[in-house]
């Protein structure tokens, strides 16, 4: 929010500042923008996956729609990673494919388990995702090139394993 241009552009798109050591004000600003008609995204993983992979996911989306009583819209992008990601220099040039898919919605209710629900928001990302990865016009152009794609299809990105460890050993320096 601070950067010169990514904050003015945050704020005029209404962005929720999430201060990751205490999202309470994020989890109130987020409940009351969604009560009040809005629509709020948001990764519930909280950071890029290494492995190209649904991560665990973190329970806070589940329990905003649960509080705002709105329904909780899966989605997954694929192809991004290509452009921008962990521990790679931007790529800006074109012709890289960016797909997106939505899914059904869930309502959580109050009531409800969040945990068994946020299990369920994963298995519907993740089988979104496979939708996306399977059926994406681009393949890489050689071994070099296989990075983008996870280990499960071939690709030399990290298993979902090595990319937690990866994060392990990255959060002391945050």
């Amino acid at each position: 929010f601070d950067h010169w241009l990514g904050g003015p552009l945050m704020r005029g798109m209404h962005h929720i500042p999430v201060d990751r050591a205490a999202g309470t004000g994020a989890f109130r600003d987020s409940v009351r923008m969604l009560r009040a008609g809005e629509v709020v995204g948001l990764f519930p993983e909280a950071t890029i996956s290494r492995s190209f992979t649904v991560k665990e996911l973190k329970n806070g989306a589940v329990r905003m729609a649960a509080a705002a009583g709105v329904p909780l819209v899966p989605m997954a992008v694929w192809g991004s990673q290509r452009v921008w990601t962990k521990g790679r220099s931007r790529d800006w040039s074109r012709g890289k494919a960016i797909t997106m898919v939505v899914g059904e919605p869930m309502t959580p209710g109050k009531r409800d388990d969040h945990e068994a629900a946020t299990r369920e928001l994963a298995r519907r990302m993740s089988s979104l995702l496979d939708g996306l990865q399977r059926g994406y016009p681009d393949r890489p152009s050689g071994p070099e090139d296989s990075w983008w794609l996870p280990a499960h299809l071939g690709g030399t990105a990290p298993t979902p394993e090595e990319a937690a460890a990866l994060d392990v050993r990255e959060r002391p320096g945050r």
